[in-house]
């Protein structure tokens, strides 16, 4: 790789930096944090579940809260930024099964990804110890990494302390009715015979549960047999031409009681009946082949219609019920798999029967979508979901059901279904129909409903696939109680939100969620108070842990043993309940230990950012917004929260099976903690996904160390005290820098600052190292010292190193953020030296067509002719056109005059419209400049950078002003006329 031998040498260096400043932040306890006067500044990130070493994904979480924690720590708030880990839940419990059962491919997964020795793997056949294992590694790599946290406050989730309090949580919730026993689905492993959720299954998936209805069809020779079908479109039965069964896997007739207490004879798929065995109680009866069934008629119950049962490969025989309605004229699927079922025989137009009336399109929606995609078989898959999405959506936003569907009702199954249909059905919007035709077949034995996991295949971490189950006598989580939601959207009401267009999705959670299983038979965690054997999973304890930080290093310093954590203890020191002279006499602790303890609580909650990622707001992000305002008052609910992307390697997803996983310890060897903090920063904004390329954070390791040469080079060359243009013009850029940077990291744009921190304060200081030929004033050690501030909260250990090498004794860290000097900005110096940069490039371009030109002759225009051309500027920014500017420039202008004033606005017009916006509020701001001062000033430097050995400078509007090649004449504000000559 270019460049790699001079960026190892760099991250070599950076890494004996950053071990020599985390020796001393660690010998200061810098990063202790205790209340005090100043404002409080509380911070989290997601705790990591140590089943394996921390990787860039969490690297880049906790940075950002890290970098928000060290902003805010310099702009004079107590920042507390402490960490965990989350031992809760059956991945501990499942990996460790799979290494003592000798699991080869995760054996080889643990010795290539991590490193890890037969030794290690032994130890790790205990749950426990393998959680500590990777728990040890993971805080190792964290410190590393240079997060200033307050590690007093650490904690496990197996902790008693912890148990204590998430009992205590419980039986808060309990006492106000939002813990409850009953039945309902929840995501199933048939293996270990409990409930599962994202933390349980394979890659972190939450299995996504909907209500499926499944219309029976009845046997045309048996009307005691239903075909069922599953199907999310009920309103579209009536337009059913037949129904498809794989011929090649297993179907069976099973004896089936439904949760609604009808009994049923159907036909299933083997898969299907074995799934839905989880929801209802189903006894098979016998089995054959999907072939055996084929050329069946059924009948459709809401039409009376006679259809038949046809053979198709793309049945799905674990999905719904293993049979598959077909509705061609609304299922851009179903049209092509009967064109392609039919295209053998003599017709193979399918029989099509129009239901839904949709603007824009003909009867038959389906094909008209299939048709303008061009699909050409069941095998153009994306294109079919396209043209599915499209009719389907559309359908149900827009369409109407036709005002003659009653005639379609050849004999009533269900006596009055033709008056119900003329009544109830046609006519009316899409999604009406839907609810009524499905409440009417399922009062009528017709129909019901069964759950699916809808974004499956989703497996357990033991790997078996996860299912629907309605689960009797559970412990749930009321998330759907009516009054816990209106007090979560109030709050989230009032929180802020990064990025704001997350709000949605947050509010759409909390309508959907309802009651959450919250408890397992298995797994590491807390056991039920009030029942044994069960433990409470993984997503319902961490819901308000953030307020556990505020007091565990105190329970722990006091020396309180678990047994005295009652739920009094909890009430008083979290919710200011009861007496502490009572409650101290009660538990034989001091009183005035629980009021320290309390008044720790209070100082630093309500939590003010918490930070996650992005998958976790359907699920944690969300829980942790009703846990907070159902156990907290008002004053203590959480303040805001910051999600970020993805992070993708090398343009991939990271995925163990693809051995492309870089942990957090392999990125800090290979890169450096702040050659890593500073590419991760500077690769993609908090919101967006990011993706990590060894290149570029090899680049960014070798642009600390050209930041850190020039700022040596840079304060070594300081040799005077007088001010030019180029020291006003670094003075007040560093003004510049200071606000846009405090404004991205007030408003959590921190790629943005990072940009302005390590590139364009950078080019910054070579161009005034230019402009000044590197005799640099003292302004220089005013911004560099600055420079080396801002950069702390994103390098902190190069900021110390450089800090120190400026002669300080203080910790960088420790320091405060640089004020914002008004006085300091100049404009006239800003503008000065954009127009000499502009005028250094306009020259070039010019150079390009003259041979050997080494005199440059230059005219500029007095600073009294700005005047029109901000006049100009000013018009064009409210929308003004061209012939209105003219006549604002023509009133009282003699005929004579006329033509050359009419020339002369519609150059500053074209001119005004070239430039850039921010030179146009430098023009505007500053009045303008002089141009003859300013080119006679940088006459050095301008002559310097065009190797030109001659400058005559001439005001384009002086008497006996000599013409050279007519440019005198092209003179214009801030655009010289420019002649070249031999």
């Amino acid at each position: 790789m270019e460049g790699l031998p001079i960026a190892t040498e760099g991250v070599k260096y950076l890494n004996d930096v950053a071990l020599k400043w985390q020796n001393e932040w660690g010998r200061l306890r810098a990063y202790n944090q205790d209340p005090d006067r100043r404002p409080k500044f509380f911070i989290t990130a997601a705790f990591m579940y140590p089943n394996s070493p921390a990787h860039i994904g969490h690297a880049r979480v906790y940075l950002i809260a890290d970098v928000l924690a060290r902003y805010a720590r310099m702009r004079g708030l107590n920042a507390l930024y402490p960490m965990g880990f989350h031992y809760t839940g059956t991945p501990i419990l499942a990996m460790s099964e799979s290494i003592a059962k000798g699991d080869e491919a995760l054996i080889k997964e643990l010795e290539e990804l991590y490193s890890l020795t037969p030794d290690d793997i032994e130890l790790l056949k205990n749950p426990l110890q393998l959680a500590k294992y990777f728990h040890k590694r993971s805080k190792e790599s964290m410190t590393r990494y240079g997060l200033g946290i307050d590690w007093r406050r650490e904690f496990t989730t197996i902790d008693p302390e912890f148990q204590s309090f998430i009992r205590w949580q419980f039986e808060k919730l309990r006492e106000k009715n939002f813990i409850e026993r009953g039945s309902h689905p929840v995501g199933w492993c048939p293996n270990h015979q409990m409930p599962v959720g994202m933390h349980d299954t394979r890659d972190d998936v939450e299995p996504e549960i909907d209500e499926v209805v499944v219309i029976n069809f009845i046997d045309s020779s048996d009307n005691e047999v239903f075909y069922p079908v599953a199907t999310l479109r009920p309103e579209t039965v009536l337009g059913v031409t037949n129904l498809w069964v794989r011929p090649d896997v297993e179907y069976c007739k099973c004896e089936v009681m439904h949760s609604n207490n009808r009994r049923y004879t159907l036909i299933l798929s083997r898969d299907a009946a074995e799934k839905l065995s989880f929801q209802m109680k189903i006894r098979i009866v016998n089995s054959f082949k999907g072939s055996e069934i084929v050329g069946k008629s059924v009948i459709n119950p809401l039409s009376g219609n006679r259809v038949n049962i046809l053979e198709a490969y793309f049945v799905d025989p674990k999905f719904g019920t293993g049979l598959v309605m077909s509705v061609p004229a609304h299922a851009p699927y179903d049209y092509v798999a009967l064109v392609e079922y039919l295209s053998g025989g003599k017709n193979a137009a399918p029989p099509l029967i129009p239901l839904i009336v949709l603007q824009g399109y003909s009867d038959a929606p389906a094909r008209d979508a299939v048709i303008r995609l061009g699909i050409k078989s069941q095998r153009d898959v994306g294109l079919l979901e396209k043209a599915t999405k499209e009719i389907y959506l559309g359908e149900f936003a827009n369409g109407v059901m036709r005002e003659d569907l009653h005639k379609l009702v050849v004999y009533e199954v269900i006596q009055g279904s033709k008056k119900f249909i003329a009544d109830e059905v046609c006519s009316v919007s899409v999604p009406t129909a839907r609810e009524r035709i499905k409440k009417f077949l399922t009062e009528n034995g017709y129909a019901l409903t069964i759950f699916e996991v809808m974004n499956r295949p989703v497996y357990c971490r033991c790997g078996s696939e996860v299912v629907v189950k309605v689960l009797e006598n559970q412990w749930f989580i009321n998330y759907g109680d009516p009054k816990w939601k209106e007090l979560a959207l109030e709050a989230l009401n009032n929180m802020r939100l990064v990025p704001e267009e997350t709000r949605k999705q947050y509010e759409a959670t909390v309508e959907w969620l309802q009651r959450k299983a919250c408890a397992r038979s298995r797994g590491l965690g807390t056991e039920l108070p009030w029942e044994k054997g069960w433990i409470i999973e993984s997503l319902s304890d961490s819901t308000i842990y953030m307020s556990f930080y505020t007091l565990i290093h105190k329970i722990r310093e006091l020396a309180i043993p678990p047994s005295k954590l009652t739920i009094d203890f909890w009430d008083y020191v979290l919710l200011g309940v009861g007496s502490p002279e009572k409650i101290g006499e009660e538990l034989k602790i001091p009183p005035e230990h629980l009021r320290s303890i309390r008044e720790e609580f209070t100082y630093w909650y309500p939590l003010d950012v918490r930070c996650s990622g992005k998958d976790l707001i359907p699920n944690h992000l969300t829980f942790f917004i009703f846990n907070h305002v159902a156990i907290f008052p008002k004053q203590l609910w959480p303040k805001s929260i910051v999600v970020n992307g993805w992070v993708l390697r090398e343009g991939e997803k990271m995925s163990k099976s693809k051995r492309n996983v870089l942990t957090l310890e392999d990125a800090l060897r290979k890169y450096s903690p702040d050659g890593l903090r500073a590419s991760l920063m500077l690769s993609a904004e908090v919101e967006q996904d990011l993706d990590f390329r060894e290149n570029y954070a090899y680049s960014v390791v070798e642009h600390i160390k050209n930041i850190e040469s020039l700022i040596f080079k840079a304060v070594s060359n300081v040799n005077r005290s007088e001010h030019s243009i180029a020291d006003k013009w670094l003075r007040s850029r560093l003004q510049r820098h200071l606000k846009e940077v405090t404004d991205d990291l007030s408003n959590v744009r921190l790629r943005s600052a990072a940009v302005r921190i390590f590139y364009l304060m950078y080019q910054d200081l070579i161009d005034y190292l230019s402009l000044s030929e590197n005799s640099a004033s003292n302004v220089v050690i005013e911004y560099v010292e600055a420079w080396v501030k801002m950069m702390a909260p994103y390098v902190p250990h190069i900021a110390e190193e450089i800090w120190h090498h400026l002669g300080k004794n203080t910790l960088v860290i420790n320091e405060s953020w640089p004020s914002y000097r008004e006085d300091h900005v100049s404009s006239d110096a800003e503008l000065s030296v954009e127009f000499v940069k502009t005028l250094i490039n306009d020259v070039r371009e010019i150079a390009k067509f003259v041979k050997e030109g080494k005199a440059l002759h230059l005219y500029v225009s007095k600073k009294e002719r700005y005047e029109d051309l901000i006049k100009v500027i000013n018009y064009v920014a409210n929308g003004k056109p061209l012939n209105e500017i003219i006549k604002s420039f023509t009133k009282g202008v003699s005929p004579k005059e006329l033509s050359e004033v009419v020339k002369n606005v519609r150059r500053l017009y074209d001119l005004a419209i070239s430039l850039r916006p921010e030179i146009k509020e430098l023009i505007v701001s500053s009045g303008g400049i002089d141009e003859g001062y300013v080119i006679n000033s940088l006459a050095s430097y301008i002559k310097s950078s065009l190797d030109i050995k001659e400058l005559t400078l001439y005001y384009a509007d002086g008497e006996g002003v000599p013409d050279l090649g007519g440019k005198k004449k092209l003179a214009l504000p801030f655009k010289p006329g420019i002649y070249m000559s031999t």
